[in-house]
């Protein structure tokens, strides 16, 4: 089962805890020789993906990560701000040619993170503490900077010759590009395609999206302004930053490179506006509520260190504050069910799917609590309704399948855990799956 599945599924449920097989993300043989030229440098670099399977993966994975950071606020405004800058800037980078889009996503942790094919994620974390519209120029920039040096596509590369060089074989799956990407697209993520970036990388990234902002028509100040803040932040509040720093390692070196460059390179850039008045009332709503943003902040390092007692005491401040927070709402319903306060936690994620019904992950923990409070029909309404936002998760396939045979519906149930079988042929899920299709007489 999706590991993120099991995370939430409550303690009633785990009694025989399921299991599910890790699946490898393969891309074809032909494109592990692939070479091609720096857009940037005009060197080569050894690539794993050419420029169509950059876009692919952003299309199949991207949606996955954003939703598991609990979907792009409820904001148009902010949005189409966050869009207006950033199209202002990758207008200027070297591959204007890519699908870029942005969004203020409702996840507390201090980051930002693009896919390869230019699909962006500011969280709210980060926003609410940016001063003014040149540091969010610097942290769109910035990013930016990986996708034009294609630095997760190299290591896509890498880490195919690694896997060669330690089996001796060729990679196995001779269809060249995507076969495997739709099993695997709940298990992909920032934390696997963006996580960890060489130091070489984001140095690289710094450069190039300081040279963006300034051909964009930015201070380049700006740059040393975000880079000071996160320096601040995680000298002040390292758990909240822990995420941020593991996909962008963070220094005072990077900082005074920054400022370094500003103050040379760039000098005559820093009479411009740094646009914050233009900022701070784009970004009105969000601030806000940064009471709120903050509460949750703390409320998940605690989480973090299992400290439940203080998680939901956090997230009650959290929401005393803004009551109809998705955000807040998923986090609190996510506290009560590790306390085993499963009813009191089912309470707060139906809310959340009556605040931001069109985000889907509320909808799977509504699905896994209804199960654990018997209550087969509910479980089943909105696990299917996470089906059709976020369809392909073998996790929730043999869940409906549970929802279904509770129900008392078992050829539809069978037809579930059928489905599931074709994913996964290992585990506790698997195994109870065949049963039942072997006790209704599905299969000999």
């Amino acid at each position: 089962m999706d590991q993120n599945i099991e995370r939430e599924l409550p303690r009633s449920l785990l009694a025989n805890r399921i299991t599910r097989r890790q699946v490898l993300w393969l891309l074809g043989v032909s494109a592990l020789t692939g070479c091609a030229t720096s857009p940037v440098g005009g060197g080569s670099i050894l690539v794993g993906m050419n420029e169509d399977e950059e876009k692919a993966v952003d299309r199949e994975v991207s949606p996955r990560q954003f939703s598991q950071d609990l979907g792009p606020v409820q904001d148009a405004e902010i949005n189409q701000y966050l869009g207006e800058v950033g199209r202002r800037l990758d207008a200027k980078t070297h591959r204007p040619q890519m699908p870029y889009s942005y969004r203020v996503l409702n996840a507390n942790y201090v980051n930002a993170y693009t896919f390869p094919g230019g699909a962006m994620g500011v969280t709210r974390g980060i926003l609410v503490d940016l001063d003014n519209e040149a540091e969010l120029a610097a942290l769109l920039g910035h990013e930016l900077g990986h996708v034009n040096a294609r630095h997760a596509a190299q290591r896509q590369g890498k880490a195919m010759v690694a896997q060669v060089a330690m089996s001796g074989a060729s990679i196995i799956g001779q269809a060249a590009g995507f076969g495997g990407l739709v099993d695997i697209g709940s298990q992909l993520g920032a934390s696997v395609l963006l996580s960890s970036y060489s130091r070489d990388n984001e140095r690289e990234a710094d450069a190039l999206g300081q040279e963006y902002m300034v051909r964009a028509g930015y201070p380049a100040s700006g740059m040393v302004g975000l880079q000071q803040l996160l320096v601040e932040q995680q000298k002040e509040s390292p758990g909240m930053l822990q995420t941020m720093f593991s996909t962008h390692p963070m220094s005072g070196e990077r900082r005074d490179t920054a400022k370094q460059m500003a103050e040379s390179k760039y000098a005559a850039s820093n009479t411009r506006d740094v646009g914050r008045e233009r900022f701070i009332d784009n970004t009105a709503a969000l601030r806000r509520i940064k009471p709120t943003i903050d509460a949750c902040q703390k409320g998940e390092v605690a989480m973090a260190g299992k400290d439940y007692g203080k998680a939901e005491e956090r997230f009650r401040t959290a929401l005393k504050a803004t009551p109809r927070d998705y955000a807040a709402n998923v986090l609190m319903a996510k506290c009560l069910s590790e306390q085993d306060k499963d009813a009191q936690a089912l309470t707060y994620a139906r809310s959340a799917t009556q605040i931001y019904p069109q985000e889907a992950q509320a909808h799977k923990l509504v699905g896994v609590l209804a199960l654990g409070q018997k209550d087969p029909g509910a479980a089943f309404e909105h696990l299917d309704r996470y089906d059709r936002l976020m369809p392909g998760e073998a996790g929730v396939t043999f869940l409906k399948g549970i929802a279904l045979e509770g129900m008392g519906k078992r050829p539809e149930a069978a037809s579930q855990y059928a489905a599931y079988l074709k994913r996964s042929q290992k585990g506790k899920a698997a195994e109870y799956a065949y049963s039942r299709l072997q006790s209704w007489g599905y299969v000999k």
